[in-house]
């Protein structure tokens, strides 16, 4: 079964600490997003492989956007 990861908010990508192929468990950071001067992290739900990673460093999201895919 896989799982979406969405960005929650209007938010900056600052940092991407996953990458497509990492295995990953639950609550292992995903990205780092940035939003009013706050870092805020973006954990796994899941345990599984991140099998898609749909943003990089810079990226401006909109939230509901797609950030990556656990499997």
């Amino acid at each position: 079964m896989a799982e979406d990861v969405r960005a929650e908010m209007v938010s900056t990508v600052f940092e991407v600490v996953a990458k497509t192929g990492d295995d990953v468990v639950v609550g292992d950071t995903l990205v780092i997003l940035e939003s009013m001067k706050m870092e805020i992290p973006v954990f796994a739900e899941i345990a599984g492989t991140v099998t898609s990673l749909d943003v990089k460093v810079g990226d401006v999201i909109q939230q509901g956007d797609l950030i990556a895919v656990i499997s």
